[in-house]
């Protein structure tokens, strides 16, 4: 399936927003399409932004700015977080805790646990350096596209455990 982020340049800036939790499929179309609506308004001293969001494995909220055309001001930033805080509170699900880790089980089924938690399972052997994370933290697209999902020994994620 296509997503509306493919139309942007690799170079495009983006942020991501892991929820705590999968969202449920209704969850996912309501937050795919609150977010493309905001995108599509979304400005930098009056400038319209080149942008797009999306939602990934149906907890992975995205939004990106080719920024080649004007680039996101910190107001344009601040907007945004405001909006990802609010759609968060509407769904009770919290987008912001950075110490919250998403992983691929050997299944392939995608989980999402606390630091504590994520040390244990590497110390019980459930994870391991090959076990793919997710990386919240890549800043543009292109890297979304290629290293979102890598092997923990490949991550800043192997610092954790």
């Amino acid at each position: 399936m296509s997503s509306p982020l493919d139309q942007l340049a690799s170079e495009s800036r983006i942020w991501i927003y892991g929820a705590e939790r999968a969202l449920t499929a209704q969850e996912t179309r309501l937050v795919r399409s609150r977010a493309q609506e905001f995108v599509s308004q979304w400005v930098s001293h009056q400038q319209s932004l080149t942008s797009a969001a999306d939602v990934l494995h149906n907890r992975f909220l995205v939004l990106a700015v080719d920024e080649t055309q004007a680039e996101a001001s910190g107001c344009s930033i601040d907007g945004s977080v405001h909006f990802v805080k609010e759609l968060g509170a509407e769904l009770g699900v919290d987008f912001f805790n950075r110490m919250r880790f998403s992983y691929r089980d050997e299944r392939g089924t995608i989980h999402t646990v606390g630091r504590e938690e994520f040390k244990l399972l590497y110390a019980q052997g459930q994870l391991t350096n090959e076990s793919i994370v997710f990386d919240p933290l890549v800043k543009e697209l292109g890297e979304l596209r290629q290293i979102f999902e890598r092997p923990l020994e490949d991550s800043w994620h192997s610092r954790m455990v």
